[in-house]
């Protein structure tokens, strides 16, 4: 799920992140080498602002301009993860057990690569997710490309999320 260069610069970051008193949620790289888009994602329990945001971009940009790590001409995005967050760790899907899911795989399961359903368990390495139309289905961490909660609104509404 993560490439080499996702994975040094989140080991770059985190102490900064974490110093400024934030978790590091993840990071994605998207765009071309010579002009990358870094999107990260710092989380807290209290939530995250557009103030927490700027301090975190300050902070980081220049540890990422010292390490030297993309071009020149990258383009920074901090934010938070928000209610439809990405889960890039097995410890995120942990934590949001129960919870609506949509996963996007590396190789087709069952003939798919697109699969909604509810988060139901982890178990040994695998993702275990409820779904309608397939029932039960166990994938390996290693073969999802991205996952996001889908957020239920009707239970925020209700004091449920």
């Amino acid at each position: 799920m993560l490439n080499e260069k996702i994975r040094t610069i989140r080991e770059l970051l985190r102490p900064s992140v974490t110093a400024l008193g934030f978790e590091l949620w993840g990071v994605e790289l998207h765009g071309k080498p010579r002009s990358p888009l870094l999107r990260v994602y710092i989380d807290h329990p209290d939530g995250i602002t557009v103030d927490d945001c700027s301090r975190v971009s300050h902070q980081i940009s220049g540890v990422l301009d010292v390490a030297a790590v993309l071009s020149d001409t990258y383009t920074l995005e901090v934010s938070s993860p928000g209610l439809d967050r990405p889960l890039f760790e097995l410890a995120h899907f942990e934590r949001h057990i129960g919870q609506p899911l949509r996963i996007h795989l590396v190789i087709p399961d069952q003939g798919q690569r697109r699969y909604s359903g509810r988060l139901h368990s982890i178990r040994e390495g695998k993702v275990v997710l409820a779904t309608e139309q397939q029932g039960i289905i166990n994938v390996s961490f290693d073969n999802i490309k991205s996952a996001r909660l889908v957020p239920d609104f009707a239970a925020i509404g209700a004091g449920k999320g």
